[in-house]
């Protein structure tokens, strides 16, 4: 999936999944539509953005010109 985190070995972005909780989605609803999918996978992908926002990125910093 170029690169995107997926739910297990699925290809189903995670994504996906935040894109339809933050609409409303329950896990209920999630599941209904997704009948492949756990719940866990649900709680899963919330903790892994959870993850992403306290990562820290530093940038490379280069020699500069001149």
């Amino acid at each position: 999936m170029a690169g995107q985190a997926c739910i297990r070995a699925m290809r189903v972005p995670v994504s996906l999944i935040l894109n339809l909780v933050a609409n409303g989605k329950t896990v209920a609803e999630i599941i209904e539509d997704y009948p492949y999918l756990e719940p866990e996978d649900i709680q899963q992908s919330l903790m892994y953005a959870a993850w992403l926002t306290r990562e820290q990125i530093y940038p490379i910093v280069g020699e500069k010109a001149g």
